[in-house]
């Protein structure tokens, strides 16, 4: 929720109008004012509470109610539908990768004439790691192949990282997902040979797609925050539609 916050501020700090839509059913706490919300429709508690279902099945429930009743979330987006959109999503990776609710959903609001761009946060402590950055990078890959919309990946909370580690050479290889790269760099699991053998190949797996790279995101630094937006407004090619501007020429003093 911080990202979605911190990007609708920034907005709001260079004057562009943004809405944010809210589609996680288990919500509960918000530091932004969402202009639509899937809890108007249906709420996690309120499945669990009627269905007895656990929170990921209701959370899945909640998710397809939502494709099944997918007439309110129109009438909702028509109110909007020519501005600009965020929808913070929940972070249950089954429904990116296993069933095909989000892809129903991309669907619908490429029907409604919208440019989508998907955005994968993954946390900085995934760098901690390598077997975690791998499965990280495993995530978004899958992800990417299963959605099938322009992706912007970010890293984010690098503010919680030492100064500066956002252009640092030593996390290069993050941003560019070089699993190969970071795999030669770490100590190998000698107790297990099979381990290590298994993380060569899902390297390779990541390295023959060659689709996945991320951008650093820090939320309390403003040319990070801007870079990460001009990143998706050119994956949307947001404002090419828009007339430009004339500029009045100066008057002629020498004509007084």
């Amino acid at each position: 929720v911080s990202t979605q916050s911190t990007g609708e501020k920034h907005c709001a700090n260079i004057k562009r109008t943004v809405h944010v839509c809210n589609l996680d059913p288990a919500a509960e706490n918000f530091n932004y004012n969402p202009s639509i919300d899937i809890r108007n429709l249906i709420t996690i508690d309120d499945v669990m509470e009627e269905l007895s279902y656990g929170p990921n099945g209701a959370l899945v429930y909640c998710m397809e109610y939502l494709i099944s009743n997918i007439d309110w979330l129109k009438k909702e987006i028509g109110y909007y539908e020519d501005d600009y959109l965020i929808f913070d999503l929940p972070g249950q990776i089954e429904l990116y990768t296993h069933i095909p609710v989000m892809c129903k959903l991309v669907s619908v609001l490429q029907e409604l004439g919208f440019n989508l761009c998907c955005v994968y946060v993954l946390d900085s402590h995934f760098m901690s790691d390598h077997n975690k950055f791998i499965a990280g990078t495993l995530q978004t890959l899958s992800t990417m192949i299963h959605i099938e919309t322009p992706h912007v990946n970010i890293i984010t909370k690098m503010d919680l990282l030492p100064p500066g580690s956002d252009e640092s050479e030593f996390f290069e290889k993050y941003f560019d997902a070089d699993i190969p790269l970071i795999l030669s760099e770490s100590t190998p699991s000698t107790n297990n040979p099979k381990y290590d053998r298994l993380n060569n190949l899902l390297a390779q797996v990541v390295q023959d797609y060659n689709m996945v790279n991320f951008k650093p995101f820090n939320a309390t630094d403003e040319e990070s925050i801007m870079s990460v937006l001009n990143a998706i407004d050119h994956t949307l090619q947001y404002g090419e539609d828009e007339e430009v501007k004339e500029i009045p020429e100066p008057a002629d003093t020498n004509d007084q």
